[in-house]
Parts: structure tokens; sequence; C-alpha cells
């Protein structure tokens, strides 16, 4: 079970959004807010080594030297600097980005150098990985037994045999697991496999519903479910979801199929 759930893990695997704040500093020449050389460098390094950054905050700062409002204004025009320089280079803004300018009010390094500066705060955004398709099969499967009751059926999607055999196609494989895995997580639940096919009206000698519905049950029990709480049961072409002969191929499908009924939970 826990080797199942791994490998369950492994090819479901989802990654949602994951941000971490981070930040970088520039420096400023005395008594001046254009970029300088070495900001100029640092920020364009920074771009160029980076992804996916999201700016969320711009803060500026000045050193002691000159009065409060001289500083306010100093520290909001390093801030604009930085601002448009970004912006310039098309680097992501978050669109409720925050700035700011400290002035000179802020606990000051004893090097005054260090107090001429702009600190960048950002995001760095890992992309979301959409679901796979069997991630969202089991969602459906999970979510579906959940609202179900005792006596309901329900349909296995993308469940595939060859033709006119019980043995499985390898892209039937997802779903198995899937439907092994809620078995497994659900220790009182008892199901009927029920197997269909399409476009026969008249009874056949090999009955390859039934077959292919024990081939579902077999794969379950083989997998360590206990076949106390499995029954498998054919039933041709008796129960059609459209009238034989079908109309389309889609009509074809949706009448060969496996189902399960609900026997307890």
């Amino acid at each position: 079970m826990i080797k199942l759930k791994l490998f369950l893990a492994l090819v479901f695997l989802n990654i949602g959004t994951i941000t971490a704040q981070e930040k970088l500093e520039v420096f400023f020449d005395f008594d001046q807010y254009e970029i300088n050389a070495d900001t100029n460098q640092k920020i364009t390094d920074w771009i160029n080594t980076s992804k996916n950054i999201e700016v969320q905050k711009i803060y500026g700062f000045c050193d002691w030297k000159g009065t409060n409002p001289y500083n306010d204004t100093l520290s909001l025009k390093r801030v604009y600097s930085v601002y448009d320089f970004l912006k310039n280079r098309n680097v992501k803004i978050k669109e409720d980005y925050e700035i700011k300018g400290f002035g000179k009010d802020f606990e000051q390094s004893k090097i005054q150098s260090e107090n001429r500066k702009v600190t960048i705060v950002y995001e760095i955004i890992k992309e979301v990985v959409p679901k796979t398709k069997e991630a969202i099969l089991l969602d459906e499967l999970n979510e579906t037994l959940k609202t179900s009751k005792v006596g309901d059926i329900i349909k296995l999607k993308d469940i595939y045999f060859y033709n006119n055999s019980p043995k499985l196609l390898p892209q039937s494989k997802p779903v198995l697991y899937e439907l092994l895995c809620v078995m497994q997580d659900n220790p009182k639940l008892k199901i009927e496999v029920q197997g269909h096919i399409c476009c026969q009206t008249k009874e056949l000698k090999f009955d390859v519903s039934t077959s292919r519905a024990r081939a579902v049950a077999v794969f379950l029990i083989q997998n360590g479910i206990n076949r106390k709480r499995i029954t498998f049961k054919g039933f041709g072409s008796t129960r059609p979801v459209h009238p034989i002969p079908e109309k389309s191929e889609q009509e074809e499908e949706d009448n060969r199929r496996v189902e399960i009924r609900i026997i307890e939970k």
C-alpha cells in the first residue's frame, strides 16, 4: 500500500504556486538619485540570472546629511529611478506594489555609503503545474464516491480492452490504480464490477462482458484487495446507454463500458 501511494504521488504530482520573498539592495552616490554604473550592473545581472521575478516593494533610503524634507524627496527619487529602470526592462511589478521613501528615518549604518540605497523586495514565483489527466480522474472518482450511496452505479472512465477480448490495454492502468487507491483508502467499501458491451443484440457463447468485469476484479485482488469486497457480473448488451444499433462511435463507446455498483460503504 505504501509503495502504491508513493507511485501515485509521483504520477499525480501537482505543484501549486510557491512564492519566496527576497530582497535586493542597490546603492547610490552621495546626494544622487541617478543609477550609477555599479547599480546598473547589479540590477542587470539580477534580471538576467533570475526567472519569474515579481517586484512587491521598492523602498528608498538616504544618509543622515541634509534636512528631513530634502532626504524624503531624495529617497523617493531613488525609488522612481529604480522603478523606471525595471519597467524599461520589462520586469514584472505587482499591480498593488508598494513604494516608500524613508529619507534618513531608519536605523542607519555607521558606514554612510550603506545608507544611500534602494531595497527591492521581490518574489520568485514558481509556475503552477497543471494536474495530470490521471490526477483529475482520481479526484473525480473520490468525489463521486463521497456523494454516492449504496446501490449507486459509477462508470469507470478510460477503461479499454483489446477487441472482443478481456485483456486490458496499457492505457487502462492509470484508472485501475485509481480504483485500487480508492479501495485501499475506503476499507469498508464493497463493490460489484459490471461489464457491458456494445453493438450486439444476440447472446454470444463467449461472454466478453463478464470476462472484462472479472479482469478488473482480478486486478484489484492481485493487488491486495480482499476478494470478499469484490464481486463481478457481465450484462452483455442488455443495459445499453443508447439503443442498439448505435448511431455513432461515441454511442458505441458509451455502451461498451465498465461500471462499479456500490454494495457497501
